[in-house]
């Protein structure tokens, strides 16, 4: 299998950046997650693809997913790759490396395979049924806030809930703040979201996928999103106070720092505004002063 690390940066900006920040195993087991999500979410994603296409992709994904099929694996890899899904290099590199990423996962000790195999298993069906509701050419279009909030939990809530599992897995002392862990897990998710869909709202609308409800105020949007980041502050608060590793903080805390400064720029000056490299590094650093102080992982 290519090196793990690779993949993940060519695949991701912000989780290559903060995943290294967390200790093992749970650094390979995040590693290993957000690539089965990833793979999911270039087949949902598919532009070259028909609707129908990219449901049999997803539906033959959660397959393997349900019951590890090695032979299954590379025969499904060599087809989706004879008739690529994406034109991004990384991705498809990704693809190409289902089966291992596949292999890799099933080797995870019984209780960490179980939560990485399940929840990526509950978004690849989720997003099977969002699919299923866009158009044949792809376009999604989605009517209401409730709709939203429902997509931003199968691509998002189901990731901050599965950090949740792998958390308490790997520090048994967490069980004292594990309720407002979970309390809070799924908004963590969706903040993180919520800032992704209003910077690219305008790239995705010329793809064919309105997130941003037509009748729905952008500023109740960006409200939404700010109550979220809200949550997800007190999630990272929970997890230092409950004794969480530094690793665990750095990995959660960074995230919400760089969303809620891109939040900032968006609602300044407009959708596809982003952050520098310089100011994401020199919040980074900051962090990482404030936690080798002894501080909390947020100012104020």
């Amino acid at each position: 299998m290519a090196d793990p690390d690779r993949l993940l940066a060519e695949t991701s900006r912000t989780f290559a950046l903060s995943i290294p920040r967390l200790p093992e195993p749970v650094r390979g087991e995040v590693t290993l997650a957000y690539l089965l999500f990833r793979i999911a979410d270039t087949f949902e994603d598919a532009a070259a693809w028909p609707r129908a296409r990219r449901l049999a992709a997803l539906a033959d994904f959660a397959a393997l997913l349900e019951r590890h099929d090695p032979a299954r694996a590379r025969s499904l890899a060599g087809a989706w790759l004879a008739d690529p899904p994406s034109e991004h290099a990384g991705y498809l590199a990704l693809v190409a490396e289902t089966p291992a990423v596949l292999d890799r996962a099933f080797a995870l000790d019984a209780r960490s395979r179980s939560v990485v195999i399940a929840h990526a298993l509950r978004t690849t069906q989720g997003m099977a049924g969002f699919v299923e509701r866009s158009t044949e050419g792809g376009a999604l279009r989605l009517a209401d806030l409730a709709e939203l909030r429902a997509y931003c939990y199968v691509v998002a809530g189901i990731v901050g809930e599965l950090l949740t599992d792998l958390f308490a897995l790997a520090s048994p002392s967490l069980a004292a703040v594990e309720g407002e862990l979970r309390a809070r897990a799924a908004a963590f998710g969706e903040g993180l979201q919520l800032v992704n869909i209003l910077k690219d709202a305008a790239d995705d609308a010329r793809d064919g996928r309105v997130y941003l409800p037509p009748g729905v105020a952008r500023a109740d949007v960006l409200a939404l999103a700010r109550r979220d980041l809200d949550e997800a502050e007190g999630y990272v608060r929970a997890l230092q106070s409950g004794g969480g590793q530094r690793g665990f903080v750095e990995f959660t805390a960074l995230p919400v720092i760089l969303a809620r400064v891109t939040l900032d720029a968006v609602e300044a000056y407009g959708p596809g505004t982003k952050i520098s490299r310089a100011r994401v590094m020199a919040e980074a650093a900051a962090l990482d002063a404030r936690l080798d102080a002894g501080e909390g992982a947020f100012t104020g």
